[in-house]
């Protein structure tokens, strides 16, 4: 790696080492949690409450140095509650936009899943556009802008569901997990005094950041391995067992990912263990099951391990074939 690249390279390791000084026992949740990060995209957790979700974005933020707010989703949230709105001023007989929680650099949109359907919707133009749309102006987003969402897979009651269209526009989704016996143990001592976010420090300024995020890009995929993601995500579409496959921003954002784990792991080539180490995180959540293969017992998870293993994969970059047999 080119020495940029490489101090690129050291600012994101030492982010994870900080981000797991907080979150205890989650090395793989916390490294997918900063591929999103990493690869500007955003981050749809969904876990059971009390499992870290809310720390986890907490922690991202005061490791990186970045402007972080939390949006707290209930029924009676207005989209301009999320964007901003205009404000008539007497005095000077104008009117002046005021910026909602979404202009920030990581955004904490908390239960998501509680908001209706018209709040949730005004956060798509700024997920994927990066810009907020009113009364016929255009205002910019942070160039950092990262939004982690939380749900609760539990709850029914008052909740709505996130459409398809929506979920796509998350690069991934992780899950959590309760931690073991050791990892609680581990947890409930760390926390005897005081808890590790009061005392954690910034390892990487804004402008680390936007280094990383120009850095990733530039990790060679090789085309037989686009093709191989090409591959992963029409295999979704034609399983039998889906009504809703995984769509083209579905591979986009498949190889995006896979860029940046090669990063993470000092490498400046993707192999194919990357794409299939985060192919679950990044497909599963866009999937449909068809009614009759969920009462057969499919799982996106299943319908993804599926193509793991029937899409044939490609040499990795500088492999030589199998010999020939004899």
């Amino acid at each position: 790696m080119s020495d940029p690249t490489s101090t690129a390279h050291e600012r994101a390791r030492a982010i994870e080492a900080n981000v797991l000084q907080v979150i205890r026992g989650k090395d793989d949740a916390v490294r997918l949690a900063l591929l999103a990060l990493f690869a500007r995209g955003h981050l749809l957790i969904e876990d059971v409450p009390g499992t870290g979700k809310t720390m986890l974005a907490r922690a991202i933020a005061c490791s990186c140095a970045a402007d972080f707010r939390r949006l707290q989703c209930t029924q009676d949230l207005l989209p301009s509650d999320m964007t901003g709105v205009s404000v008539f001023d007497p005095r000077e007989q104008t009117f002046s936009f005021r910026q909602g929680p979404v202009f920030t650099d990581i955004l904490l949109a908390d239960e998501i899943n509680r908001a209706t359907p018209r709040a949730q919707s005004a956060l798509l133009e700024c997920m994927e556009e990066r810009q907020v749309s009113a009364d016929g102006e255009t205002y910019r987003l942070s160039e950092l802008f990262f939004v982690v969402a939380t749900q609760n897979p539990i709850e029914l009651e008052g909740t709505f569901p996130l459409p398809e269209a929506q979920l796509d526009r998350f690069a991934l989704q992780l899950r959590l997990g309760y931690p073991s016996v050791d990892e609680l143990v581990e947890i409930l001592e760390a926390q005897a005094a005081a808890h590790p976010i009061e005392g954690l420090g910034a390892v990487a300024s804004r402008e680390d950041l936007a280094a990383i995020h120009a850095a990733v890009p530039r990790v060679r995929l090789d085309r037989s391995l686009a093709r191989y993601a090409a591959l992963l995500v029409e295999a979704t579409r034609e399983s039998d067992e889906v009504v809703l496959g995984a769509s083209p921003r579905a591979a986009l954002w498949l190889a995006r990912i896979a860029r940046a784990l090669a990063f993470m792991e000092g490498r400046d080539h993707v192999l194919p263990d990357d794409l299939q180490r985060v192919a679950p995180a990044v497909l599963e959540h866009r999937l449909v099951l068809a009614p009759r293969a969920r009462l057969a017992g499919a799982t996106a998870t299943s319908v993804v391990e599926r193509a793991l293993e029937e899409v044939p994969v490609p040499l990795a970059p500088g492999e030589d074939p199998p010999p020939e047999p004899a």
